[in-house]
């Protein structure tokens, strides 16, 4: 049994910002993740970035395969990368192998060859992140032409029929991606309201665009089994008490992601997981069991890379910093769907605020109305904003439309810093583009 004064399970976002740092503090830190094909964690691997690249080769009309190769060798790149940012620090070790908890702070890694080595953490770190969900539809986890969303991004030749289970953001973006890439695209849900989070007219609109590339919608579907034929599968579904089918060559679970947490061996610990399976923890991420923390989708909450970054944040004020910065101080968390156009949001929508009972003055603006978005041909969209009226703070934003994922950060930074919406109305930009239309949105 080795002891160590860091061991950090999972080579995600947080864990890995965490461990170049405690190196660069001088401490040891061991690093233990289970695929060499995982370094960096999901977003650079099998998430974010691989995806993101996939939109935009679909929207500059590459071809899907080769869209494929080219992403395959940017995860590859930044693979690299990121296990050397870690593994050329001397006081840092990577170790590739599956770790299961023996106790509260002792931990047993078998490696690819079946040898176990087991460690002492004084501290100890949970990054392991998230996997998919698969519903428990009749013959669906043994389809061979069941994909998650990361066999979808791996697949050598483009789908021709492409179902997708699930109306959630996920399942949007791969929507649009196929359908530009030139799939047949069928989308169903269970639910019969479309992104029933969004403020009705965003949601009508973007439903309306999603339709325009190709994608079909079955809403307030139940399926009820998926039969495998000798090139792809029926899924049978019912819609309205009556029983249909609809074949698919590939079928994309886009069900939600839930924490990876059931090969840990946290039942021979006295660490707390919540109804969903996440990793309990407080406002400082630490855990019911002292000097171990959680970080990023294993603790439950938002899964974006981002917040896990921010955990990292959290942590290293605890350690290092009196826990000034803790989870509670988390207010405004935005968020972008690659869709297209792109949707981005933070904090209230009109709906939201009508709910709470919230005083609220709304503004909203056309896309179309942008001159940016007539140069770049593309003026689907609308972008609202609600203001306090007594404080003229910012509530919140919805920005559909192109460029959005880059202009709700500033929304959220103005929101950050309590400054009034007339400072975005009256601020001066640069000519043509989207972040002028403040100019006119605040008017």
């Amino acid at each position: 049994m080795e002891k160590v004064k860091n061991l950090i399970i999972g080579f995600g976002k947080g864990g890995k910002t965490l461990a170049k740092f405690l190196a660069q503090k001088g401490e040891e830190v061991v690093v233990v993740e289970k695929s060499n094909q995982m370094y960096g964690g999901t977003c650079i691997n099998i998430a974010c970035l691989p995806s993101k690249r996939l939109v935009i080769e679909a929207a500059n009309g590459v071809d899907f395969v080769d869209a494929v190769k080219g992403k395959n060798e940017m995860t590859s790149l930044l693979r690299n990368k990121n296990y050397h940012m870690l593994a050329d620090e001397p006081t840092v070790t990577v170790l590739d192998g599956n770790a299961k908890f023996i106790s509260n702070h002792q931990v047993a890694v078998t490696t690819a060859d079946g040898t176990v080595e087991e460690y002492e953490g004084e501290r100890i770190f949970i990054n392991t992140g998230a996997l998919p969900i698969i519903l428990p539809i009749p013959g669906l986890a043994e389809s061979k032409f069941m994909l998650d969303s990361t066999a979808a991004m791996d697949q050598q030749e483009l789908p021709q029929d492409l179902v997708i289970i699930g109306a959630g953001y996920i399942g949007l973006e791969f929507a649009s991606m196929f359908a530009k890439y030139g799939s047949k695209v069928t989308v169903i849900d269970h639910k019969t309201a479309f992104i029933p989070r969004e403020d009705d007219d965003v949601s009508a609109m973007v439903k309306e665009n999603l339709e325009d590339l190709g994608v079909n919608f079955i809403l307030g579907a139940d399926i009820s089994s998926v039969t495998d034929g000798p090139d792809g599968a029926t899924v049978s579904y019912e819609l309205n008490g009556k029983e249909q089918t609809i074949f698919a060559n590939r079928i994309l679970a886009a069900t939600g992601r839930k924490a990876n947490t059931a090969d840990l061996g946290l039942e021979n610990t006295d660490i707390a997981l919540d109804q969903r399976g996440a990793v309990k923890v407080d406002d400082h991420l630490q855990t019911n069991v002292d000097k171990v923390w959680a970080i990023g989708d294993i603790k439950g909450g938002p899964q974006f890379t981002y917040i896990s970054l921010d955990d990292f944040r959290i942590i290293k004020s605890q350690l290092f910093d009196g826990g000034r910065y803790t989870l509670a101080d988390r207010q405004l968390v935005p968020y972008s769907v690659f869709i297209d156009p792109a949707l981005a949001e933070v904090g209230l929508t009109e709906k939201e605020a009508q709910k709470q009972g919230i005083d609220y003055q709304l503004f909203k603006l056309p896309v179309a109305a942008i001159p940016k978005a007539r140069v770049a041909k593309d003026t689907r969209g609308l972008f609202k904003a609600l203001v306090d009226p007594a404080t003229k703070e910012i509530l919140g934003a919805t920005l559909y439309g192109i460029e959005s994922f880059e202009l709700i950060n500033m929304i959220n930074l103005a929101m950050k810093a309590h400054l009034p919406y007339t400072l975005l109305r009256d601020q001066i930009y640069t000519h043509p583009t989207m972040s002028e239309a403040f100019n006119d949105l605040f008017k």
